[in-house]
């Protein structure tokens, strides 16, 4: 494979993989029925948030967070899928011209990097909001209850690579 061909597929595939890798991160997708990154407990973040022992108003308070989330998430999806069709259009017609555009290039890798950027700040935010409904005591136990979770991940994925 040529220098350019290289070239372009990393610029073409590292932004979709990140972009995926933070879509998936987010929980933004549909449970896979315990497959692929639910494997090590994705979906049992929110039984974490149970063993917490939240009072009704934190409970109130996460479920107003949640609900808003997931509202202001519907209402930028056609907007983020439109945007998404025309990068992929654009990616398109960038491998199929008669000369690579390495600025072009560039410059679409760029745009698709900082978008992902945005979307992350835009998550780390909302779950800080969420960590700050917590009492000091409760963040603690989250933190623990995270490394136990972690620690049982590891251990599965250890598991699978022996077999």
């Amino acid at each position: 494979m040529t220098t350019f061909k290289k070239t372009l597929a990393v610029a073409i595939a590292l932004p979709l993989a990140l972009g995926s890798a933070s879509a998936l991160a987010y929980g933004g997708g549909k449970h896979h029925g315990g497959k692929g990154h639910h494997q090590c407990g994705m979906k049992d973040g929110h039984k974490i948030f149970r063993q917490l022992d939240l009072t009704a108003e934190q409970k109130e308070q996460m479920k107003e967070l949640r609900q808003a989330n997931r509202d202001e998430m519907r209402g930028d999806m056609a907007d983020k899928h439109a945007a998404m069709q025309a990068q992929h259009q654009q990616m398109q017609a960038l491998m199929l011209a008669e000369d690579f555009d390495e600025a072009a290039v560039r410059a679409l890798a760029e745009q698709m990097s900082e978008q992902q950027v945005e979307r992350r700040v835009a998550m780390m935010e909302k779950r800080h909001e969420m960590m700050n409904i917590l009492t000091p005591e409760q963040k603690t136990k989250y933190q623990e209850l995270q490394a136990e979770r972690a620690e049982k991940c590891q251990s599965r994925m250890e598991e699978r690579r022996a077999n």
